[in-house]
């Protein structure tokens, strides 16, 4: 429109003018402080912070510990310093209230009358029990059965004397000697156990003489199968087992008389030197003849004895007692001897492998087996040598059960034991059928435990015969009450030396203690009418030597016609 003034285009721009930059050739900041900002606190920096820091107007950035450390000051937590501080003395100041504050009481349990609650419960009682009659007569047989159970205390008290014994042991029976001993056997030396722990002797090595007889092949695959959820039933063997003593071995004989053993002194069995070796463990009775012929000594087993009986549960807390049950004569010590002998037995042979070609025959043959034809039980015999020091020389028959597969010529010889369970709930031991699959090892410890003089005898035995390997079979019977019906429900292999360990055998200590009774028998007098008896004593731990007449066990010619002209004379007069 003409005659109206018009607006430009640079009219129409907002203007803007750059703010003015103050020099400080001399620092870094500004050099003179508006008016405005004078006297207004800032927030400190440092050159260790981050560019490019957040300005948080709402409060909440620096307080996340996630962007704390990303953001944050390195002065610590920034703002601070804006904080309001009051820095009058409020101390002289107290506020006062003499209001008597209620208590909350809400959360309590009610508080009731307690002679109430018993009331209540007496006469709940009462009514449980028929009226407060029947409570009375409750009370008075409490009363008697209390009085009763104290008067048995007290006359056990009175039957074990001052000392009360308060592990509850029953006392043992005094036990019968294996053999009945004479008033005219004088004791010509006693040996206490306590004084066998200190013995040592270390021999050379043994030095092989004769290995004789024929051994069958283990059958490996047996152990595998043999398990307690697959038991194997005990089989019966009619094989013949030879238990000849020393002096009737026809190698010893050979033996005595030859070059090779011109500086031996000693003889004697494999079982026989262990019992003597290992003879501070054992509990029941023994006896063991030492019989000197010149300078030469020989340890024998009578006839009629019971020395090749497995004892049972011998060394455990509570062992079987010789007491006459009519309702469990199987559990009878000697009962239980002949049936852990007849496990063994037929144990050692039901593992070996049957069939041609599966015995192995050693260097010479069996030396009892007769001319007829009998089956023999797998059985080999090695005569070894010892040097025992002092010019003593010692030669033992050791016995070996079978023969591992092997690889070239080396021979991997075996003995076979077996461990059995006759009845868990009085030999005090562990329950195979429960703990056996799990706890394999517990049970071993037991056996160790209830067994240790028999055990002890075994690891003796088979390191005198140098045997690789140890093979224990569990073996427990059907039903606790048949002593008849077996079956195999374990097989554990063990290191000779290493079971010698684990029973606390100290082989040293046995050398020893064998070496100690043959100084005793060469000590005394030679008297060839003369033998001595080495008898364990029953109920005391402690060995005696009875000196005896040399026919003495033995019956002659004229005594057994007559004994059997008697009881022919017996028998016609029963007849008539």
């Amino acid at each position: 429109m003409e005659g109206t003034d018009t607006m430009t285009s640079e009219e129409v721009k907002p203007k803007f003018s750059f703010p003015i930059v103050p020099g400080n050739p001399s620092g870094w900041g500004p050099c003179d402080l508006p008016e405005q900002f004078k006297d207004v606190p800032y927030q400190p920096f440092s050159k260790a912070d981050r560019v490019g820091k957040v300005a948080d107007w709402s409060g909440s950035m620096y307080q996340d510990r996630r962007t704390a450390n990303k953001y944050g000051n390195t002065y610590g937590q920034g703002g601070q310093q804006y904080a309001y501080r009051h820095e009058e003395d409020e101390s002289s100041f107290q506020l006062v209230d003499t209001a008597k504050v209620k208590a909350n009481t809400s959360h309590r349990r009610p508080k009731y009358n307690q002679q109430k609650i018993r009331r209540d419960r007496e006469k709940r009682e009462e009514r449980r029990m028929g009226g407060k009659q029947q409570i009375a007569k409750g009370k008075l047989k409490e009363r008697d059965r209390w009085r009763q159970q104290q008067h048995k205390r007290i006359k056990k008290f009175m039957r074990l004397g001052s000392h009360y014994d308060r592990s509850n042991q029953v006392p043992i029976k005094p036990r019968a000697p294996s053999v009945s001993v004479k008033h005219d056997w004088p004791v010509v030396s006693e040996i206490d156990f306590t004084q066998l722990g200190k013995l040592h002797l270390k021999p050379e090595e043994p030095t092989e003489l004769r290995l004789c007889g024929s051994l069958g092949c283990y059958d490996i695959g047996m152990e595998k199968r043999v398990s307690l959820r697959n038991p194997t039933r005990l089989q019966t063997y009619n094989r013949i087992f030879h238990k000849v003593t020393t002096t009737d071995d026809p190698i010893i004989r050979k033996l005595v008389k030859s070059p090779e053993c011109a500086d031996v002194k000693v003889f004697g069995t494999d079982i026989i030197l262990s019992t003597l070796m290992t003879c501070s463990r054992s509990k029941y009775s023994w006896d063991i003849v030492a019989t000197r012929i010149g300078q030469h000594l020989f340890f024998d087993k009578r006839d009629d004895s019971q020395f090749d009986l497995l004892t049972v549960s011998e060394t455990s807390k509570e062992p079987p007692q010789d007491v006459e049950d009519v309702k469990n004569p199987m559990n009878l010590p000697n009962n239980l001897a002949i049936e852990a002998t007849y496990i063994n037995q037929n144990f050692s042979q039901q593992i070996l492998l049957e069939g041609p070609g599966r015995t192995v025959d050693l260097n010479e043959p069996n030396p009892f087996a007769g001319d007829e034809p009998e089956q023999i039980a797998s059985v080999g015999y090695r005569y070894m040598k010892w040097d025992l020091g002092g010019g003593v020389g010692l030669v033992a028959r050791c016995e070996y059960d079978a023969v591992m597969p092997y690889h070239g010529q080396k021979k991997v010889f075996i003995n076979v034991k077996a461990l059995n369970e006759w009845d868990p709930k009085q030999c005090g031991g562990v329950e195979w059928r429960m703990k056996l699959e799990s706890q394999k090892g517990a049970v071993f410890a037991t056996e160790l435990k209830n067994n240790s003089f028999k055990i002890a005898k075994w690891a003796m035995s088979s390191l005198l015969a140098g045997s690789s390997f140890i093979k224990f079979g569990y073996v427990a019977r059907r039903n606790p009450r048949d002593s008849n019906s077996h079956h195999i429900v374990g097989i554990q292999t063990v290191k000779p030396l290493e079971l010698a360990q684990q029973t606390s055998l100290d082989v040293g200590n046995a050398w020893g203690v064998l070496r100690a009774i043959i100084d005793i028998c060469f000590q005394q007098p030679y008297d060839p009418t003369k033998k001595l008896l080495i008898l364990k004593d029953p109920n005391q731990q402690v060995i005696r030597f009875y000196s005896i007449p040399m026919d003495t066990f033995e019956e002659t010619d004229d005594e057994s016609s007559s004994s059997e002209e008697e009881s022919s004379e017996d028998e016609e007069h029963e007849v008539n």
